[in-house]
């Protein structure tokens, strides 16, 4: 059977454009009803029973078999030798990553990230102190999929952050379990490891990790068991299980964000060769049937190069029915009136990877005020900033980009408020406080000000 990608062809300059782009943007984060209780039990039974319900999970849904936690613990030498087993292009494109990663971040460290005060005319002090999380958990997916690039963009900030301990899990299932989309009739003592991965681990300094995955982990994290100790803030990308956990388990414990499925929105002025957009296009579309590919372009002839190309393309590409189903499904080639148009209509969308492809970028950039983040000149695909770019790849989906942030430094420290009132500053802050405390009736609020006055505020 020949495959066929067919991206919905809209023009704004069409009367129904509205309703179709309404309706191909249309995605539901709602969770089956199913999946949202499944998971408040296994929440509830890990709470209650810890190490002993988290090892029966992992039996029945990795089909991993253990005696105990201890046997389900990665140690330091498991990550020194994966490293030490992959090849040499591997261990050296990891720690070029890192490299990089790292830098960004200790960049982007001092610039929001760093302890601020000063002193008013009275001589009070006000500012922030910022600290580290102590301890974050991050998960790492595994099974039908295994990202060492996002235990990087997770493990690397929190380490410049100043985190001291960061626990990973990541699920090891075991072939035919449940968790690989078999029927999960046989265990093992042993499941798949990804060796990259542990690679990854031993490059990005993670403390603890245990081979643990779904709602069971992300429960163990959030309320700690006998083993698996309790983080502060849980990080990291999964299936529909963990995005309901992760939700569930918010207020116990920070979560960075709930991810929908991936997203590029590719603006082009028509000057990009059409089969590197159409690549593009595809590097978001291969992640599953759900994902969102999007080009918005004034030039009617370069959409139609740009298809033609992924007709070409397609037939290569190892991941074509994932490609095709979400392109056909969720993608759009999109005829604009000109740039400004096209600007605009990606504020609407508010994109996850946004790529302007175009000859004067920067022309274009301060138009653009939501998106996860702005891949600015042909050269710079997407994919770039998967891998090694430098800033993260953790990203506001959804149109969450309108009111959320990357993953950052920041969100592996908190912030505490400083303030040390003078003397001379006390008589002019609790002058203002007592009146304001006495019209609110909280007599006490106003009088510890005054017993700080040289000249009380009389009480009402």
């Amino acid at each position: 059977m020949t495959l066929v990608a067919a991206p919905a062809r809209l023009s704004t300059a069409a009367a129904t454009f509205e309703a179709d782009f309404a309706a191909r943007l249309h995605w539901s984060a709602d969770t089956d009803a199913a999946i949202e209780q499944r998971v408040a039990d296994i929440l509830a039974d890990v709470q209650k029973r810890g190490d002993a319900a988290v090892l029966e999970y992992t039996a029945r849904f990795d089909g991993l078999s253990a005696p105990n936690m201890a046997a389900l613990e990665l140690t330091q030498a498991d990550f020194k030798a994966a490293f030490d087993a992959i090849p040499q292009a591997q261990r050296d494109a990891l720690q070029a990553a890192a490299k990089r990663v790292r830098s960004y971040h200790e960049a982007q460290k001092k610039a929001s990230g760093e302890s601020w005060s000063y002193r008013d005319e009275d001589g009070t002090l006000l500012g922030q102190k910022v600290t580290p999380l102590d301890r974050v958990g991050i998960y790492v997916p595994g099974g039908k999929a295994a990202y060492p690039s996002s235990l990087l963009m997770n493990a690397i900030p929190a380490h410049v952050a100043g985190v001291q301990e960061i626990i990973m899990v990541v699920p090891t299932p075991v072939r035919g379990s449940v968790a690989t989309g078999g029927t999960g009739e046989g265990t093992s003592t042993k499941g798949e490891r990804n060796e990259l991965v542990l690679a990854a681990a031993y490059v990005a300094g993670v403390t603890r990790a245990f081979t643990i995955g779904g709602a069971q982990a992300v429960a163990a994290l959030a309320y700690g068991t006998e083993t698996v100790p309790k983080v502060d803030k849980i990080t990291g990308p999964g299936n529909a299980y963990v995005a309901s956990a992760k939700k569930r388990v918010f207020g116990t414990v920070g979560i960075d964000m709930i991810a929908g499925p991936s997203e590029i929105l590719v603006l082009a002025d028509g000057t990009t060769p059409p089969d590197w957009v159409a690549m593009d296009l595809f590097s978001q579309a291969e992640h599953d049937e759900l994902a969102q590919s999007i080009l918005l372009c004034p030039d009617a002839a370069y959409l139609d190069a740009v298809q033609r190309e992924i007709d070409r393309l397609l037939p290569t590409m190892p991941r074509a029915e994932i490609i095709a189903k979400s392109l056909t499904g969720r993608g759009a080639l999109i005829l604009t009136r000109d740039i400004e148009e096209a600007c605009a209509i990606s504020n609407r969308i508010a994109p996850e990877h946004l790529e302007v492809s175009s000859t004067d970028p920067h022309r274009w950039e301060p138009l653009l005020r939501h998106a996860g983040a702005i891949f600015l000149g042909a050269y710079t695909s997407e994919s770039l900033g998967d891998y090694c770019a430098g800033p993260n790849h953790v990203l506001p989906t959804s149109g969450t980009a309108r009111f959320s942030s990357p993953l950052g430094v920041y969100d592996f420290q908190k912030r505490s408020s400083l303030i040390e009132v003078s003397e001379a500053g006390a008589q002019v802050l609790g002058t203002i406080a007592a009146e304001l405390a006495y019209g609110e009736g909280l007599q006490a609020h106003a009088q510890a000000a005054e017993m700080r006055l040289t000249t009380p505020v009389k009480p009402r």
